[in-house]
């Protein structure tokens, strides 16, 4: 389980196609924190680490991965929001997240708001069924509150520090992101429907 507070911006070192899945490699800092077989969200995906180095982490993305989220296009060079499991004991400071993703969205637009910036984002209508407006939303592994929503979309707004801590800072239209919804409303929908 994981909140949306990224820890750490990596940068992708290696892809490497395997068949019709991938490996990557990637640099951070939190590689020491790292065990073969932890768990580590990769733009809000929860992948395996492989081969810590204390420099470097390398991960398997199979091909439902690479199918259902926007990890397939990295390359070398890419930068990627990351973040450690919940510990024990750890304080939630942003929303229940599990890194499974639920679909990819793209973002339409930036809006520069002040200090903040505005990003709207085009979402399937499967997913926005559980976007409600000041709830919560992963989007690459960021948890935010959706500021807007509407029948094709939903925009989030940035404040600095999201702006330089994570990749978010450097979206521009066309960029696809991973979406993972509120899992709470997926449970109270199946409840409801029995």
């Amino acid at each position: 389980m994981f909140t949306g507070l990224v820890a750490d911006k990596g940068t992708v070192e290696v892809v490497e196609q395997d068949g019709p899945g991938a490996r990557l490699r990637v640099r951070t800092r939190l590689a020491s924190e790292l065990a073969g077989g932890d768990s580590i969200a990769v733009n809000g995906v929860c992948l395996t680490a492989r081969d810590p180095d204390g420099r470097t982490f390398a991960a398997d993305l199979m091909a439902e991965t690479l199918e259902r989220s926007s990890l397939g296009p990295l390359a070398a060079g890419d930068e990627v929001n990351l973040e450690l499991p919940l510990r024990a004991g750890d304080r939630i400071g942003g929303h229940v997240v599990q890194g499974h993703v639920d679909g990819v969205g793209e973002v339409e637009r930036t809006d520069d708001a002040g200090f903040a910036r505005v990003v709207r984002v085009a979402a399937p209508p499967e997913l926005l069924r559980y976007v409600v407006e000041k709830g919560s939303i992963a989007v690459d592994g960021v948890s935010l509150t959706v500021t807007e929503v509407d029948g094709s979309g939903f925009s989030v707004s940035l404040i600095p520090e999201t702006l330089e801590r994570t990749t978010l800072g450097a979206a521009e239209p066309g960029r696809r992101v991973n979406l993972e919804v509120d899992v709470f409303a997926k449970y109270v929908e199946k409840a409801v429907a029995r």
